[in-house]
């Protein structure tokens, strides 16, 4: 396949936080508001002039500095962005809006405040409280937080416009990135899709990170050129695989995977499409409180430990593999996250023993400094699913079903990933 158009555009844009699209945002008048968590339902940042960007500390290296003040033995994607605040990578923000998503992130959401990362004379920091179950008086509690600590803070600090006419307005364009990638998204059904999982990986991380206003355009072109992609006569790829898990803001990951012959098809992880880039339906009933239960509703996060929300997020992922057509699950998680610590160790058991799925999981580091030991457990578990499915087509002899004494099945025609715009390098 060729490249798309705007691939190495997107790749360049998510090399730094501070990118071309926020810059041109904010040299035409508008506000960049800085979160790190899906618990803020993202258009109630995108009201009047103001945008949201989702934060990620891209090409971090060392973290001793961040480390210092919050221990080694904290989530690295806290500290990262905790030492890309104090080098002063987020000068560019207007506002962050924080929420008690874990403790790790209530202290690097402290040092932004208390380390002063931002000179700024408007710019704030702010913290709401998110439910841990869904009730009544958690959803009222819910929005009473999105109104009085995010809202109201932007319209006294930034005189945002926050009317519900500006709510409505902004889940309008929200819809519109949504509607684009969930299409674009569903083409990885296909046998032989015209979309890798390492592009779409990548539209959907600049759907985060760039104003929705500037990117819309790109997305726009990107899913016409799409559906005109001619793909090669076969598949490029020996395994489709799903993945699920903690945060994952770095498409390396993804490409990591790929290169070694797994198509990632779906997705369901913290800055993935699921949740985060499903329509929102509104009715006539006040806006705030509706974006609110959607979000509850939707949320795949461990931090929900009711029984509803346990069962949902293993459906979840039984559902996504099935429709897609994975024959294997990649349960990941970040080093020290810990909910997800617990949830990876008991789901992916679960999947495997109950659901009947191969599961490949996985501790790993923020900046995928293990990369070559992830890469070779990665490359085991493509070969073990390549078997499984020669085997249960009944494919004994031969030359297709020659399997090596080493265990490593021959390559077929490689076709690599040149459907992601290029074929990926072999090292990360």
């Amino acid at each position: 396949m060729k490249d798309l158009k705007h691939l190495i555009y997107f790749e360049q844009l998510l090399d730094n936080a501070d990118n071309e699209l926020v810059r041109k945002a904010a040299a035409e008048g508008n506000l960049a508001m800085g979160y790190t968590c899906y618990h803020v339902p993202e258009p109630i940042l995108n009201v009047g002039n103001c945008f949201s960007v989702r934060l990620r500390a891209p090409h971090t290296g060392s973290i001793d500095i961040a480390t210092y003040y919050m221990s080694n033995y904290t989530c690295e994607f806290a500290r990262a962005l905790t030492e890309r605040a104090i080098e002063g990578g987020y000068q560019f923000l207007d506002a962050m809006i924080g929420v008690d998503a874990c403790s790790m992130m209530n202290r690097a959401m402290e040092h932004f405040e208390i380390l002063q990362v931002n000179d700024k004379p408007n710019f704030f920091v702010t913290h709401a409280d998110i439910p841990f179950k869904i009730t009544d008086y958690t959803l009222e509690s819910y929005v009473k937080q999105m109104r009085y600590r995010v809202l109201d803070v932007m319209k006294e600090k930034l005189g945002a416009d926050t009317s519900d006419e500006a709510l409505r307005k902004a889940v309008e364009e929200h819809n519109e990135v949504c509607r684009i990638l969930t299409e674009i998204g569903e083409m990885r059904k296909m046998e032989n899709p015209p979309i890798t999982g390492y592009e779409y990986h990548v539209l959907n991380l600049v759907s985060y990170t760039c104003p929705k206003a500037l990117i819309l355009p790109y997305l726009r072109e990107t899913l016409a050129e799409i559906k005109k992609r001619k793909v090669d006569v076969k598949p490029w790829y020996r395994a489709r695989v799903s993945i699920v898990g903690s945060e994952i803001d770095d498409p390396m990951l993804t490409k990591l995977i790929e290169n070694c012959g797994a198509f990632v098809v779906s997705d369901r992880y913290c800055f993935g499409s699921t949740p985060g880039r499903e329509v929102l339906e509104l009715n006539d009933d006040d806006v705030l409180t509706q974006l609110c239960l959607h979000y509850m509703q939707h949320s795949e996060c461990a931090r929900y430990i009711s029984d509803e929300k346990v069962q949902q997020r293993r459906d979840t992922a039984d559902r996504l593999a099935r429709e897609f057509g994975a024959e294997g699950i990649i349960y990941e998680q970040m080093k020290y996250c810990d909910y997800w610590g617990f949830e990876r160790a008991l789901v992916s058991h679960i999947m495997a023993e109950e659901k009947n799925w191969p599961v490949l999981s996985v501790d790993r580091l923020y900046n995928n400094g293990n990369s070559g030991q992830l890469r070779t457990r990665v490359q085991a578990f493509v070969e073990s699913l390549e078997i499984k499915r020669i085997r249960k087509e009944g494919r004994t002899d031969g030359e297709n079903s020659e399997i090596p004494q080493s265990g490593v099945l021959p390559h077929k025609e490689q076709h690599g990933l040149e459907g992601a715009g290029r074929k990926p390098e072999g090292s990360l």
